[in-house]
């Protein structure tokens, strides 16, 4: 068990090397949830999960309510983010599919730049902690990707050899804790249950460490709170009244409350924007699976209600991808707004990028947009998007929103949801839980959402 003496050492980042000074300009810390619904949490809905920091978060800055994932897993969302695309055009338009230990591609240095090497060249340091995800070769590690810090696991805790062991389904290896690009530990299910603790420490001493040194950073923080199992550090257990799952979020909300005091004490509270989102929607649906691998620990309470239709998994209906997002600026955002415009993860790296002063890519198809303006109530001009589409891997489109409208496309069944044979019309507005099918008493919005939605997938797989 070698993480104890990680934490020690780790806490001082003594022998990091950052770039120039950039302390003009704000840190950006994005708290990268992991399968957490719309309303899992408080302010947006929850009744049985409590999420205090979150909602105080909430308070004290924006939420955006038609904030979209821009898929409805891990890998593709969290590519999509680090670029600024939709997750078909990632890797010059192969896209990736959620990647396991037997996999070997990941996001390509040869074709992609990230918002992380766009911050560097700002000044920026840089550093994740917590699930990478995006391939676990030392070729696609996050130190070539623009991350001068990495403390983490390459991919999810349902990754282990328990996969082999319990079901005979897959047999990978031990999951590897690793520093930049070295192994350091082996986790074993006791050890990742602690793991949530240890990535919340070591983000907490990065803010306090770069803020004595008056160095602007980037911090992805990316727990690995809600992903299945749904362990929690010893102690912190059968406290929601939603089971492990409600376990794992109250604990990533105690998280954000230690990175909220962080950056308080530290004294960068004023020039430090703080994002919270989710990489896609939750687990609603059985995984027998992972069930018999982690019992009660993955056991999906089905009975429980949500105000989206679907989950994680897909993206034909808005429980997929459209999950919470809440930013936060003290002096910048101002406190307790609304922004109901559509928005979408890959916004983040425009976003991020406008406010480094850093110059956008002209060389490639960038999706997303500057939030600047919506977050800070000075939006004089057209929304950032009049639409968004929702893609499976690889690129099978499954739905197109403009508006209020939103068309799901026929496609054959994806875990989660069945096979569909034709065109469904929903409006959001009046039925944000897509429960009536009004393409027949619309059929003329039926058909020109049909029409749009092939242009747009034509475009994207240009």
């Amino acid at each position: 068990m070698k993480y104890i003496s990680v934490i020690i050492i780790l806490s001082l980042f003594s022998g990091i090397s950052f770039g120039q000074d950039a302390s003009k300009k704000p840190n950006i810390i994005h708290i990268l949830a992991d399968d957490v619904g719309y309303d899992d949490i408080g302010c947006f809905g929850s009744a049985d999960i409590k999420t205090p920091n979150l909602d105080r978060m909430a308070s004290m800055g924006m939420k955006f309510t038609d904030f979209y994932a821009p898929h409805g897993t891990c890998t593709p969302t969290r590519a999509a983010i680090l670029t600024g695309r939709y997750a078909p055009r990632v890797n010059n338009g192969t896209g990736l599919p959620v990647l396991f230990p037997d996999s070997d591609i990941g996001l390509d240095t040869r074709l992609e730049v990230t918002i992380t090497e766009l911050l560097q060249d700002q000044g920026y340091a840089t550093a994740l902690i917590g699930k990478w995800h995006l391939g676990h070769l030392p070729e696609f590690l996050p130190s070539n990707h623009g991350f001068e810090y990495f403390l983490g696991i390459p991919y999810p805790n349902d990754h282990g050899p328990e996969r082999l062991a319990n079901t005979g389904s897959r047999e990978f290896p031990m999951i590897p804790l690793i520093e930049n690009n070295e192994t350091i530990d082996e986790l074993d299910n006791f050890l990742l249950a602690e793991m949530p603790a240890l990535f919340t420490q070591i983000a907490c001493d990065y803010i306090r460490e770069m803020a004595s040194q008056e160095q602007t950073f980037y911090l992805q923080y990316s727990n690995i709170e809600t992903h299945t199992p749904w362990f929690v550090p010893k102690g912190f257990e059968g406290y929601s009244e939603a089971g492990p799952f409600g376990d794992a979020v109250e604990y990533l909300d105690r998280s954000v409350g230690a990175i909220l005091r962080a950056v308080k004490q530290a004294g960068i509270a004023e020039n430090t924007l703080i994002v919270f989102s989710s990489d896609n929607g939750p687990l609603i649906v059985p995984y027998p699976e992972l069930e018999d691998c982690y019992g009660h620990f993955a056991e999906v309470d089905t009975n429980r209600q949500h105000l989206l239709r679907g989950g994680k998994y897909q993206s034909r209906y808005e429980g997929g991808t459209k999950v919470a997002c809440i930013m936060m600026w003290p002096g910048v955002i101002p406190e307790g707004s609304i922004c109901s415009n559509i928005t979408a993860g890959f916004d983040l790296f425009t976003t991020f990028a406008a406010i480094a002063g850093a110059e956008i890519p002209t060389d490639r198809v960038i999706d997303g947009r500057d939030l600047y303006p919506l977050m800070t109530n000075n939006a004089d001009g057209p929304p950032p998007h009049r639409d968004f589409a929702g893609y499976e891997a690889r690129g099978l489109q499954m739905s197109y929103r403009e508006g209020p409208w939103v068309l799901t496309i026929p496609t054959k069944a994806v875990y989660g949801v069945g096979a569909l044979d034709h065109y469904e019309l929903f409006n959001l507005a009046e039925d944000p839980g897509e429960k009536n099918d009004v393409s027949e008493e619309y059929p003329f919005i039926r058909d020109q959402m049909i029409d749009k939605a092939k242009e747009f997938d034509k475009e994207i797989k240009q």
